[in-house]
């Protein structure tokens, strides 16, 4: 049973045209992983389904009722009973700040208070501890119909029948899980290449066979002036005749040229690279240490008499629940807010934060990377292109991109500053595979 429908859809920003559907209809039974690389269009296309934003052309039909758990949005308690026990948060509800983790568990929480027939989630999995994916993993198991926008891999792999891709403008459905997909493309990509492969031969066999009757034609010799005139006419009638011929071969392998379909080379995913080399690490053997730490966000006891240390060259993982404190950590290390942690004096950190409060919205990308960088422009410009922010895209201000690009600004303005220990809480969240 068709429970939503959308035709001759047409969303443009500006003058690029991010999505163009012909049709879409989700059934019921229908659990479909959307994917795409970070920009292509991918909670453009929710919204557009969600009716939470306005197409530049078509129609969007719901025969039932929606639930979305958004990518972006701060939400109050409005969950069931049962749902707030469920997801941990029924001693919350009175609670002020929130983790990143327990503002995803409420979003979803009250998603599925709804008991809707559609469920959208656009990546739901977002600063969830291992405990909240599982229990997600669960929740969304027993929903009959939803659309899906992660780039959890195990996620799509165990929930999903269906997978969308979102490719320059276009969707296409594939039946199947993640890994199904992953080897349709495979195959379909090892296809256009032997197909290109093939047309590139067969034109070049073509144009060479052109040229060389060509040069066959011009080779062919006059008539000598020491023959009679009845030979001097066979010469020419022959002459002429193989030239004919010849002329006849090369119009009929320009039109099999002309008419020979075009293939396009296949376009090759390129491969980020970074470089590290420009940094100055201290050479202490301890970098970050915090002895008898102790904070609190009013009656909420964080830490207690808590003691760390991050040695030089180690590659430190931050583990615990939602709610644990592990960015009130972080926080508290980059900000300087305790006198219970010490940093050694050539240390320069460089802070990733959870909700992108290191960029300007307002700003263009550009702006954003320079505005702390120790790096010339053409060196900045050199890492946002590997970054794939390439010609003027560089000027646009950064509230139009989407949450995986804007991590990856992030990452630019760590690059080209004088970090050289990176803090980084929840870097993966909102990045394509």
């Amino acid at each position: 049973m068709v429970i939503l429908e959308a035709r001759n859809i047409k969303k443009y920003y500006s003058d690029r045209l991010i999505i163009e559907i012909d049709e879409i209809k989700i059934h019921s039974g229908d659990k479909i992983g959307i994917v795409g690389q970070n920009g292509s269009g991918k909670t453009t296309l929710l919204n557009i389904l969600s009716k939470d934003i306005d197409t530049d052309q078509g129609f969007v039909k719901h025969y039932c009722d929606v639930s979305y758990i958004r990518q972006f949005s701060s939400e109050a308690i409005e969950a069931t009973p049962k749902s707030l026990k469920e997801f941990g948060l029924n001693n919350k509800i009175h609670q002020d700040v929130f983790s990143g983790g327990e503002k995803t568990r409420i979003k979803i929480a009250n998603a599925l208070s709804n008991e809707n027939v559609l469920l959208f989630a656009d990546e739901p999995t977002s600063n969830l501890d291992f405990r909240g994916i599982e229990l997600l993993k669960q929740k969304l198991s027993a929903e009959d119909t939803f659309l899906l926008i992660s780039h959890d891999r195990s996620l799509l792999d165990s929930l999903c029948n269906k997978i969308l891709e979102i490719k320059e403008g276009k969707i296409k459905i594939y039946n199947g899980n993640y890994s199904f997909y992953k080897e349709q493309i495979q195959m379909e990509s090892q296809r256009a290449e032997l197909e290109y492969e093939k047309y590139i031969a067969n034109r070049s066999n073509l144009e060479e066979a052109i040229l060389d009757r060509r040069a066959k034609s011009k080779s062919i010799r006059k008539t000598p002036k020491r023959m009679g005139n009845s030979e001097a006419r066979l010469h020419k009638r022959s002459s002429t005749e193989i030239q004919q011929k010849l002329n006849n071969a090369v119009n009929s392998m320009k039109t099999r040229l002309e008419k020979l379909e075009v293939k396009e080379k296949p376009r090759g995913t390129s491969k980020i690279k970074l470089d590290f080399s420009l940094t100055n690490p201290p050479e202490n053997k301890i970098v970050i240490s915090g002895e008898k730490l102790n904070f609190s966000y009013g009656n909420n006891l964080i830490f207690e008499d808590a003691s760390f240390k991050v040695y030089n060259g180690y590659k430190t993982a931050v583990w615990g629940e939602n709610g644990a404190g592990k960015t009130t950590l972080l926080s508290l290390i980059c900000k300087g807010l305790s006198d219970s942690i010490y940093i050694v004096p050539k240390a320069e950190l460089g802070y990733f934060r959870q909700e992108f409060e290191n960029l300007d919205n307002t700003k263009s990308i550009l702006e954003n990377v320079m505005s702390d960088s120790i790096q010339t422009l053409s060196t900045a410009r050199t890492i946002l292109a590997r970054l794939f922010f390439t010609g003027d895209t560089v000027y646009k201000k950064v509230e139009v991109f989407s949450g995986g690009e804007k991590i990856k600004v992030s990452f630019a303005k760590l690059f080209v500053s004088d970090a050289n220990i990176l803090v980084l809480d929840e870097p993966t969240n909102y990045l394509d595979m």
